[in-house]
Protein backbone atom coordinates (compact mmCIF):
# COMPACT_ATOMS: atom_id res chain seq x y z
CA UNK A 1 0.00 0.00 0.00
CA UNK A 2 1.23 3.96 -0.64
CA UNK A 3 1.76 5.79 2.43
CA UNK A 4 -0.54 9.00 2.88
CA UNK A 5 0.30 12.12 1.45
CA UNK A 6 1.21 14.77 3.25
CA UNK A 7 -0.05 17.65 1.43
CA UNK A 8 -3.31 18.09 -0.86
CA UNK A 9 -1.95 17.46 -3.84
CA UNK A 10 -5.27 17.67 -5.74
CA UNK A 11 -5.85 21.41 -4.63
CA UNK A 12 -4.72 24.19 -7.18
CA UNK A 13 -3.24 27.22 -5.13
CA UNK A 14 -2.94 30.52 -6.39
CA UNK A 15 -0.22 33.30 -5.43
CA UNK A 16 0.49 36.81 -5.46
CA UNK A 17 3.55 35.80 -3.92
CA UNK A 18 6.80 34.81 -5.86
CA UNK A 19 8.55 33.08 -2.51
CA UNK A 20 5.37 31.77 -1.62
CA UNK A 21 4.42 30.20 -4.77
CA UNK A 22 7.94 28.78 -4.72
CA UNK A 23 7.89 27.47 -1.12
CA UNK A 24 4.51 25.60 -2.32
CA UNK A 25 6.38 23.86 -4.96
CA UNK A 26 9.19 22.82 -3.14
CA UNK A 27 6.77 21.04 -0.24
CA UNK A 28 5.08 19.48 -3.93
CA UNK A 29 7.97 17.96 -4.85
CA UNK A 30 9.87 16.75 -1.40
CA UNK A 31 6.77 15.00 -0.36
CA UNK A 32 6.66 13.72 -4.13
CA UNK A 33 10.28 12.19 -4.26
CA UNK A 34 10.47 11.50 -0.55
CA UNK A 35 7.22 9.10 -1.07
CA UNK A 36 9.50 7.71 -4.35
CA UNK A 37 12.54 7.13 -2.17
CA UNK A 38 10.84 5.30 0.42
CA UNK A 39 8.78 2.97 -1.33
CA UNK A 40 11.74 2.00 -3.04
CA UNK A 41 13.67 1.40 -0.72
CA UNK A 42 10.85 -1.16 0.49
CA UNK A 43 10.92 -2.51 -3.12
CA UNK A 44 14.77 -2.95 -2.70
CA UNK A 45 14.70 -5.05 0.52
CA UNK A 46 11.99 -6.99 -1.15
CA UNK A 47 8.91 -6.06 0.01
CA UNK A 48 5.81 -7.04 -2.42
CA UNK A 49 3.68 -4.58 -4.44
CA UNK A 50 0.22 -5.28 -6.27
CA UNK A 51 0.08 -1.85 -7.84
CA UNK A 52 2.01 1.06 -9.22
CA UNK A 53 3.93 3.39 -7.09
CA UNK A 54 3.37 6.41 -8.45
CA UNK A 55 4.45 10.78 -7.83
CA UNK A 56 4.22 13.56 -9.94
CA UNK A 57 6.00 16.68 -11.04
CA UNK A 58 4.69 19.96 -9.42
CA UNK A 59 3.31 22.59 -11.94
CA UNK A 60 3.17 26.36 -12.41
CA UNK A 61 0.64 27.89 -14.45
CA UNK A 62 -0.23 31.41 -15.33
CA UNK A 63 -3.49 33.05 -17.27
CA UNK A 64 -3.11 36.50 -18.98
CA UNK A 65 -6.60 37.78 -20.04
CA UNK A 66 -5.20 41.26 -22.10
CA UNK A 67 -2.26 41.93 -24.38
CA UNK A 68 0.66 42.02 -22.88
CA UNK A 69 2.22 45.78 -21.77
CA UNK A 70 5.91 44.94 -20.15
CA UNK A 71 9.32 46.94 -20.60
CA UNK A 72 10.10 45.85 -24.46
CA UNK A 73 14.08 45.57 -23.42
CA UNK A 74 13.11 42.68 -21.33
CA UNK A 75 14.03 39.38 -23.13
CA UNK A 76 11.85 37.35 -20.59
CA UNK A 77 9.69 36.81 -18.18
CA UNK A 78 6.20 37.74 -20.31
CA UNK A 79 4.22 35.85 -21.92
CA UNK A 80 3.61 36.61 -25.95
CA UNK A 81 -0.28 36.76 -25.77
CA UNK A 82 -3.28 36.17 -23.69
CA UNK A 83 -4.10 32.88 -22.53
CA UNK A 84 -2.96 30.12 -20.22
CA UNK A 85 0.62 29.02 -19.92
CA UNK A 86 2.40 25.53 -17.92
CA UNK A 87 5.19 23.84 -16.97
CA UNK A 88 6.20 21.31 -15.02
CA UNK A 89 9.08 21.99 -12.68
CA UNK A 90 12.06 20.01 -10.74
CA UNK A 91 14.65 20.11 -8.52
CA UNK A 92 13.52 23.45 -6.80
CA UNK A 93 16.62 22.82 -4.32
CA UNK A 94 18.92 23.41 -7.25
CA UNK A 95 16.96 25.92 -8.90
CA UNK A 96 15.44 28.00 -5.83
CA UNK A 97 16.70 31.59 -6.96
CA UNK A 98 16.28 30.66 -10.78
CA UNK A 99 12.42 29.61 -10.30
CA UNK A 100 11.61 32.61 -7.46
CA UNK A 101 13.09 35.10 -10.39
CA UNK A 102 11.03 34.01 -13.00
CA UNK A 103 8.23 34.28 -10.76
CA UNK A 104 8.85 37.74 -9.38
CA UNK A 105 8.91 38.83 -13.36
CA UNK A 106 5.42 37.09 -14.47
CA UNK A 107 3.97 38.43 -11.18
CA UNK A 108 5.62 42.37 -11.91
CA UNK A 109 5.29 41.71 -15.98
CA UNK A 110 1.50 40.71 -15.74
CA UNK A 111 -0.05 41.68 -12.25
CA UNK A 112 -1.38 38.45 -12.52
CA UNK A 113 -1.28 35.51 -10.12
CA UNK A 114 0.29 32.44 -10.23
CA UNK A 115 -1.03 28.98 -9.59
CA UNK A 116 0.84 25.92 -8.48
CA UNK A 117 -0.44 21.99 -8.55
CA UNK A 118 0.61 18.61 -9.39
CA UNK A 119 0.79 17.94 -12.89
CA UNK A 120 0.14 14.49 -14.27
CA UNK A 121 3.31 13.66 -15.76
CA UNK A 122 5.18 11.32 -13.58
CA UNK A 123 8.33 11.75 -11.91
CA UNK A 124 10.41 8.67 -13.18
CA UNK A 125 12.40 6.57 -10.45
CA UNK A 126 15.90 7.31 -11.46
CA UNK A 127 15.02 10.91 -11.70
CA UNK A 128 13.76 10.51 -7.71
CA UNK A 129 17.22 10.48 -6.47
CA UNK A 130 20.53 12.22 -6.54
CA UNK A 131 21.65 12.53 -9.92
CA UNK A 132 24.38 9.86 -10.89
CA UNK A 133 22.88 7.56 -8.57
CA UNK A 134 21.75 4.46 -10.32
CA UNK A 135 18.93 3.14 -8.22
CA UNK A 136 18.84 -0.35 -10.10
CA UNK A 137 22.41 -1.26 -9.82
CA UNK A 138 22.11 -3.27 -6.53
CA UNK A 139 18.91 -5.26 -7.54
CA UNK A 140 17.97 -8.45 -7.88
CA UNK A 141 16.99 -10.16 -11.27
CA UNK A 142 13.71 -10.20 -10.28
CA UNK A 143 13.33 -7.22 -9.17
CA UNK A 144 15.20 -5.39 -11.60
CA UNK A 145 13.09 -7.18 -14.10
CA UNK A 146 9.35 -5.98 -12.34
CA UNK A 147 11.02 -2.49 -12.32
CA UNK A 148 8.56 -0.87 -14.71
CA UNK A 149 5.55 -2.85 -13.18
CA UNK A 150 6.13 -0.88 -10.36
CA UNK A 151 7.30 2.26 -11.01
CA UNK A 152 7.59 5.28 -13.75
CA UNK A 153 10.91 5.10 -15.88
CA UNK A 154 12.34 7.43 -17.69
CA UNK A 155 10.23 7.95 -21.82
CA UNK A 156 11.79 9.59 -23.95
CA UNK A 157 8.63 10.72 -25.45
CA UNK A 158 8.05 13.53 -23.58
CA UNK A 159 11.50 15.33 -23.26
CA UNK A 160 12.41 16.13 -26.93
CA UNK A 161 13.22 19.74 -27.75
CA UNK A 162 10.62 20.46 -29.76
CA UNK A 163 9.73 23.78 -27.43
CA UNK A 164 13.16 25.19 -27.94
CA UNK A 165 13.01 24.30 -31.61
CA UNK A 166 9.80 26.01 -32.11
CA UNK A 167 8.15 23.06 -33.52
CA UNK A 168 5.84 22.20 -30.74
CA UNK A 169 2.08 21.99 -31.59
CA UNK A 170 0.20 22.68 -28.25
CA UNK A 171 -2.86 19.68 -28.47
CA UNK A 172 -6.31 22.17 -28.18
CA UNK A 173 -7.71 23.38 -25.06
CA UNK A 174 -4.08 22.84 -23.36
CA UNK A 175 -1.63 25.63 -21.80
CA UNK A 176 0.96 26.68 -24.14
CA UNK A 177 4.43 25.96 -22.99
CA UNK A 178 5.36 29.01 -20.00
CA UNK A 179 9.12 27.60 -20.01
CA UNK A 180 11.73 26.07 -22.97
CA UNK A 181 11.95 23.22 -20.95
CA UNK A 182 9.79 20.48 -18.82
CA UNK A 183 10.31 18.53 -15.89
CA UNK A 184 11.36 15.24 -17.26
CA UNK A 185 13.67 17.25 -19.67
CA UNK A 186 15.35 18.86 -16.77
CA UNK A 187 16.13 15.73 -15.03
CA UNK A 188 17.06 13.95 -18.11
CA UNK A 189 20.19 16.39 -18.86
CA UNK A 190 20.74 16.50 -14.73
CA UNK A 191 21.53 13.02 -14.50
CA UNK A 192 23.75 13.27 -18.26
CA UNK A 193 25.58 16.14 -16.74
CA UNK A 194 27.06 14.33 -14.06
CA UNK A 195 28.12 11.22 -16.52
CA UNK A 196 29.84 13.29 -18.80
CA UNK A 197 31.44 16.10 -16.58
CA UNK A 198 32.59 14.29 -13.37
CA UNK A 199 30.56 16.62 -11.23
CA UNK A 200 27.13 17.46 -9.73
CA UNK A 201 25.22 20.06 -11.65
CA UNK A 202 24.72 21.92 -8.13
CA UNK A 203 28.52 22.89 -9.01
CA UNK A 204 28.01 24.66 -12.08
CA UNK A 205 27.84 27.92 -12.53
CA UNK A 206 26.47 30.62 -14.46
CA UNK A 207 28.90 32.05 -16.36
CA UNK A 208 30.63 28.81 -18.77
CA UNK A 209 33.85 28.74 -20.96
CA UNK A 210 34.21 25.76 -23.37
CA UNK A 211 37.99 24.71 -24.63
CA UNK A 212 39.09 21.75 -26.72
CA UNK A 213 42.54 21.84 -25.36
CA UNK A 214 43.97 20.42 -21.83
CA UNK A 215 46.50 23.25 -21.80
CA UNK A 216 43.68 25.33 -20.83
CA UNK A 217 42.26 23.42 -18.03
CA UNK A 218 45.81 23.05 -16.72
CA UNK A 219 45.91 26.51 -16.15
CA UNK A 220 42.55 27.48 -14.80
CA UNK A 221 43.46 24.76 -12.09
CA UNK A 222 46.66 27.01 -11.40
CA UNK A 223 44.64 29.85 -11.21
CA UNK A 224 41.87 28.15 -9.29
CA UNK A 225 43.79 26.17 -6.63
CA UNK A 226 46.09 29.80 -6.02
CA UNK A 227 42.67 31.67 -5.77
CA UNK A 228 42.13 29.39 -2.69
CA UNK A 229 44.60 31.06 -0.78
CA UNK A 230 44.87 33.95 1.17
CA UNK A 231 47.49 37.23 -0.39
CA UNK A 232 49.02 39.58 1.09
CA UNK A 233 48.25 42.05 -1.42
CA UNK A 234 44.72 43.53 -0.76
CA UNK A 235 43.89 44.06 -4.18
CA UNK A 236 44.66 40.81 -4.96
CA UNK A 237 43.24 39.52 -1.91
CA UNK A 238 39.73 41.50 -2.49
CA UNK A 239 39.57 39.86 -5.90
CA UNK A 240 40.52 36.18 -4.84
CA UNK A 241 37.58 36.62 -1.78
CA UNK A 242 34.82 36.97 -4.13
CA UNK A 243 34.96 33.00 -4.93
CA UNK A 244 34.34 30.68 -1.96
CA UNK A 245 35.71 27.16 -3.36
CA UNK A 246 36.90 25.50 -6.65
CA UNK A 247 35.81 22.24 -7.74
CA UNK A 248 37.56 19.68 -9.58
CA UNK A 249 36.17 15.99 -11.38
CA UNK A 250 34.62 14.01 -8.50
CA UNK A 251 33.26 17.04 -6.76
CA UNK A 252 36.93 17.27 -5.18
CA UNK A 253 35.89 20.59 -3.22
CA UNK A 254 39.12 23.33 -2.20
CA UNK A 255 37.64 26.15 -0.02
CA UNK A 256 39.00 29.62 0.14
CA UNK A 257 41.14 29.49 2.98
CA UNK A 258 41.10 33.63 3.30
CA UNK A 259 37.18 32.69 4.02
CA UNK A 260 37.47 29.67 6.33
CA UNK A 261 41.05 29.02 7.48
CA UNK A 262 42.33 25.47 8.31
CA UNK A 263 38.73 24.05 6.59
CA UNK A 264 40.31 20.75 4.73
CA UNK A 265 38.96 19.77 1.15
CA UNK A 266 36.19 17.34 0.40
CA UNK A 267 35.89 14.72 -1.79
CA UNK A 268 38.76 13.04 -3.97
CA UNK A 269 40.12 13.78 -7.30
CA UNK A 270 39.44 11.35 -9.88
CA UNK A 271 42.19 8.96 -11.20
CA UNK A 272 40.22 8.40 -14.44
CA UNK A 273 39.34 11.98 -16.21
CA UNK A 274 35.03 11.62 -17.93
CA UNK A 275 34.65 12.55 -21.23
CA UNK A 276 34.01 15.93 -20.91
CA UNK A 277 35.87 16.71 -17.30
CA UNK A 278 34.13 20.18 -15.74
CA UNK A 279 36.00 22.53 -13.12
CA UNK A 280 34.48 25.36 -11.23
CA UNK A 281 35.19 28.50 -9.54
CA UNK A 282 32.89 29.02 -7.47
CA UNK A 283 30.46 32.14 -5.93
CA UNK A 284 28.42 32.00 -3.20
CA UNK A 285 25.62 33.50 -5.44
CA UNK A 286 26.60 31.01 -8.80
CA UNK A 287 27.89 33.78 -10.67
CA UNK A 288 31.19 31.67 -10.36
CA UNK A 289 32.86 30.34 -13.89
CA UNK A 290 32.97 26.90 -15.50
CA UNK A 291 34.68 25.45 -18.09
CA UNK A 292 34.49 22.37 -19.84
CA UNK A 293 36.79 20.34 -21.59
CA UNK A 294 35.01 19.79 -24.41
CA UNK A 295 37.62 17.89 -27.01
CA UNK A 296 37.67 17.79 -30.38
CA UNK A 297 34.30 17.85 -32.59
CA UNK A 298 31.03 19.16 -33.15
CA UNK A 299 29.45 15.90 -31.88
CA UNK A 300 31.02 16.63 -28.17
CA UNK A 301 29.97 20.23 -28.51
CA UNK A 302 26.37 19.57 -29.47
CA UNK A 303 26.15 16.88 -26.72
CA UNK A 304 27.36 19.12 -23.27
CA UNK A 305 25.48 22.40 -24.62
CA UNK A 306 22.40 19.99 -24.74
CA UNK A 307 22.54 19.36 -21.32
CA UNK A 308 24.17 22.65 -19.20
CA UNK A 309 21.42 24.58 -21.17
CA UNK A 310 19.19 23.33 -18.76
CA UNK A 311 20.86 25.08 -15.75
CA UNK A 312 19.92 28.04 -17.51
CA UNK A 313 23.23 29.92 -17.69
CA UNK A 314 23.98 33.59 -17.99
CA UNK A 315 26.58 32.94 -21.42
CA UNK A 316 28.77 30.48 -22.68
CA UNK A 317 31.92 31.31 -24.98
CA UNK A 318 34.54 29.48 -26.76
CA UNK A 319 38.21 29.60 -26.32
CA UNK A 320 39.93 27.20 -28.42
CA UNK A 321 42.73 27.22 -31.19
CA UNK A 322 41.28 27.80 -34.68
CA UNK A 323 43.42 27.29 -38.26
CA UNK A 324 43.82 31.04 -39.58
CA UNK A 325 43.00 31.33 -43.45
CA UNK A 326 44.59 34.65 -44.28
CA UNK A 327 47.83 35.29 -44.87
CA UNK A 328 47.91 38.39 -42.98
CA UNK A 329 47.26 36.07 -39.83
CA UNK A 330 49.95 35.33 -37.49
CA UNK A 331 50.12 32.27 -35.17
CA UNK A 332 48.83 33.54 -31.95
CA UNK A 333 46.37 35.88 -33.18
CA UNK A 334 42.91 35.87 -31.91
CA UNK A 335 39.96 36.04 -33.53
CA UNK A 336 36.77 37.56 -32.12
CA UNK A 337 33.78 35.52 -34.25
CA UNK A 338 30.90 37.98 -35.66
CA UNK A 339 29.47 35.25 -37.55
CA UNK A 340 29.83 31.43 -38.53
CA UNK A 341 29.59 29.06 -41.30
CA UNK A 342 28.18 26.45 -40.02
CA UNK A 343 29.27 23.05 -41.94
CA UNK A 344 29.30 20.48 -38.47
CA UNK A 345 25.84 18.81 -40.02
CA UNK A 346 24.94 18.09 -36.05
CA UNK A 347 22.20 20.19 -35.45
CA UNK A 348 20.68 20.73 -39.14
CA UNK A 349 17.82 19.12 -38.18
CA UNK A 350 17.39 21.36 -35.26
CA UNK A 351 18.13 24.45 -36.52
CA UNK A 352 18.16 24.75 -40.37
CA UNK A 353 21.60 26.13 -41.49
CA UNK A 354 19.92 29.33 -43.48
CA UNK A 355 18.59 30.61 -40.01
CA UNK A 356 21.63 33.34 -38.85
CA UNK A 357 23.27 32.92 -35.84
CA UNK A 358 24.20 36.96 -34.65
CA UNK A 359 26.70 37.99 -33.05
CA UNK A 360 25.68 39.63 -29.34
CA UNK A 361 26.45 43.07 -29.08
CA UNK A 362 26.93 42.60 -25.20
CA UNK A 363 29.22 39.40 -25.69
CA UNK A 364 31.49 41.31 -28.41
CA UNK A 365 32.08 44.32 -26.34
CA UNK A 366 33.24 42.66 -23.17
CA UNK A 367 35.19 40.16 -25.16
CA UNK A 368 37.32 43.35 -26.89
CA UNK A 369 37.65 44.87 -24.19
CA UNK A 370 38.91 42.23 -21.99
CA UNK A 371 41.38 41.44 -24.88
CA UNK A 372 42.75 44.96 -24.91
CA UNK A 373 42.83 44.66 -21.22
CA UNK A 374 44.86 41.92 -20.83
CA UNK A 375 46.97 42.66 -23.51
CA UNK A 376 47.79 46.35 -23.40
CA UNK A 377 46.62 47.18 -26.54
CA UNK A 378 43.85 49.46 -27.85
CA UNK A 379 42.28 50.57 -30.98
CA UNK A 380 44.11 50.74 -33.64
CA UNK A 381 47.26 48.84 -32.12
CA UNK A 382 44.56 46.23 -31.25
CA UNK A 383 43.61 45.08 -34.39
CA UNK A 384 47.24 44.30 -34.95
CA UNK A 385 46.56 41.40 -32.88
CA UNK A 386 42.87 40.49 -32.84
CA UNK A 387 40.51 40.19 -36.10
CA UNK A 388 36.83 40.38 -36.13
CA UNK A 389 35.10 38.26 -38.59
CA UNK A 390 33.35 35.24 -39.79
CA UNK A 391 34.75 31.41 -38.56
CA UNK A 392 33.66 28.52 -40.41
CA UNK A 393 33.55 24.76 -38.42
CA UNK A 394 33.59 21.63 -39.93
CA UNK A 395 33.01 18.05 -39.03
CA UNK A 396 36.06 16.82 -41.01
CA UNK A 397 38.96 17.20 -39.35
CA UNK A 398 41.82 16.03 -41.69
CA UNK A 399 40.04 18.02 -44.49
CA UNK A 400 43.08 19.03 -46.25
CA UNK A 401 43.60 15.34 -47.03
CA UNK A 402 41.55 15.99 -49.71
CA UNK A 403 41.05 17.71 -52.67
CA UNK A 404 40.38 21.05 -50.38
CA UNK A 405 39.66 23.75 -53.53
CA UNK A 406 35.96 22.93 -53.28
CA UNK A 407 35.82 23.48 -49.77
CA UNK A 408 38.61 26.57 -49.71
CA UNK A 409 36.60 28.15 -52.19
CA UNK A 410 33.36 28.57 -49.96
CA UNK A 411 35.47 29.54 -47.13
CA UNK A 412 37.02 32.38 -49.38
CA UNK A 413 33.07 32.88 -50.69
CA UNK A 414 31.66 33.45 -47.10
CA UNK A 415 34.59 35.69 -45.95
CA UNK A 416 35.97 33.21 -43.45
CA UNK A 417 38.92 34.17 -41.57
CA UNK A 418 39.38 31.05 -39.43
CA UNK A 419 38.12 27.64 -39.02
CA UNK A 420 37.37 25.17 -36.39
CA UNK A 421 35.06 21.69 -35.52
CA UNK A 422 33.33 23.39 -32.56
CA UNK A 423 32.72 27.00 -32.47
CA UNK A 424 29.72 27.31 -34.26
CA UNK A 425 27.96 24.42 -32.44
CA UNK A 426 28.34 26.25 -29.41
CA UNK A 427 26.84 29.32 -30.70
CA UNK A 428 23.94 27.60 -32.92
CA UNK A 429 23.05 25.62 -29.47
CA UNK A 430 23.47 29.18 -27.24
CA UNK A 431 20.95 30.88 -30.74
CA UNK A 432 18.87 27.56 -29.92
CA UNK A 433 18.80 27.39 -26.14
CA UNK A 434 18.28 31.19 -25.77
CA UNK A 435 21.94 31.54 -24.01
CA UNK A 436 24.26 34.14 -24.58
CA UNK A 437 27.23 33.06 -26.90
CA UNK A 438 30.61 33.97 -28.03
CA UNK A 439 33.75 32.87 -29.46
CA UNK A 440 37.00 33.87 -29.01
CA UNK A 441 39.52 31.34 -30.87
CA UNK A 442 43.59 31.82 -31.38
CA UNK A 443 45.38 31.41 -34.61
CA UNK A 444 47.52 28.09 -33.96
CA UNK A 445 47.89 26.52 -37.53
CA UNK A 446 47.70 27.70 -40.64
CA UNK A 447 47.89 24.65 -43.56
CA UNK A 448 46.92 27.01 -46.35
CA UNK A 449 50.08 28.40 -45.79
CA UNK A 450 52.15 25.35 -45.08
CA UNK A 451 52.08 26.82 -41.55
CA UNK A 452 50.95 23.11 -39.69
CA UNK A 453 50.75 22.47 -36.37
CA UNK A 454 53.50 20.45 -35.96
CA UNK A 455 54.82 18.87 -32.20
CA UNK A 456 57.67 21.20 -31.60
CA UNK A 457 55.39 24.65 -33.38
CA UNK A 458 52.36 23.92 -31.36
CA UNK A 459 54.48 23.16 -28.25
CA UNK A 460 55.85 26.55 -28.74
CA UNK A 461 52.82 28.10 -29.30
CA UNK A 462 50.95 26.83 -25.98
CA UNK A 463 53.47 28.48 -24.01
CA UNK A 464 53.10 31.99 -25.03
CA UNK A 465 49.44 31.99 -25.54
CA UNK A 466 47.37 29.53 -23.33
CA UNK A 467 47.73 31.54 -20.48
CA UNK A 468 46.99 35.16 -21.83
CA UNK A 469 43.69 33.77 -23.58
CA UNK A 470 42.44 32.22 -20.32
CA UNK A 471 42.50 35.22 -18.91
CA UNK A 472 40.20 37.22 -21.45
CA UNK A 473 37.50 34.65 -21.22
CA UNK A 474 37.53 35.05 -17.43
CA UNK A 475 38.20 38.71 -17.44
CA UNK A 476 34.99 39.01 -20.06
CA UNK A 477 33.13 37.12 -17.93
CA UNK A 478 33.69 39.21 -15.03
CA UNK A 479 33.10 42.17 -17.13
CA UNK A 480 29.64 40.36 -18.34
CA UNK A 481 28.64 39.83 -14.40
CA UNK A 482 29.43 43.23 -13.68
CA UNK A 483 27.11 45.11 -16.68
CA UNK A 484 24.02 42.48 -15.22
CA UNK A 485 21.90 39.69 -16.30
CA UNK A 486 19.12 42.13 -17.78
CA UNK A 487 21.47 43.37 -20.12
CA UNK A 488 23.48 40.35 -21.40
CA UNK A 489 19.57 38.41 -22.30
CA UNK A 490 19.22 39.73 -26.24
CA UNK A 491 16.03 39.72 -27.35
CA UNK A 492 17.76 38.91 -30.22
CA UNK A 493 17.16 35.21 -29.30
CA UNK A 494 13.38 35.52 -28.56
CA UNK A 495 10.80 34.35 -31.48
CA UNK A 496 7.76 35.55 -32.20
CA UNK A 497 5.71 33.22 -29.90
CA UNK A 498 8.34 32.41 -26.73
CA UNK A 499 8.60 30.80 -23.42
CA UNK A 500 8.39 33.07 -20.47
CA UNK A 501 11.26 31.88 -18.70
CA UNK A 502 14.14 32.82 -19.63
Amino acid sequence: MNAPVSLQTDKVVTFTDADAAFTHVLALYNDAVGHLRTRFQDYAKGDSFTGRVRRFYPFVQVTVDHEPRVDSRLAYGFVSGPGTYRTTLTRPDLYAHYYRHQFQQLLRNHTTSIEVGVSDMPIPIQFAFPEGMHVEGDLPPEHLRKLREVFDLPDLAVMDDSIVNGTYECPPGAPEPLALFTGPRVDYSLHRLKHYSATAPDHFQNYVLFTNYQFYIDEFVRRGLETMQPSDDPEVQAYRSQYVAFVEPGDHVTFNQALEPGRAAEGERIKRLPQMPAYHLKRADGNGITIVNIGVGPSNAKTITDHIAVLRPHVWLMLGHCAGLRETQRLGDYVLAHGYVREDKVLDADLPTWIPVPPLAEVQVALEKAVGHVTGLEGWELKSLMRTGTVATIDNRNWELRDYREPVQRFSQSRAIALDMESATIAANGFRFRVPYGTLLCVSDKPLHGELKLPGMANHFYRARVDQHLAIGMLAMELMRENGLERLHSRKLRSFVEAAFQ
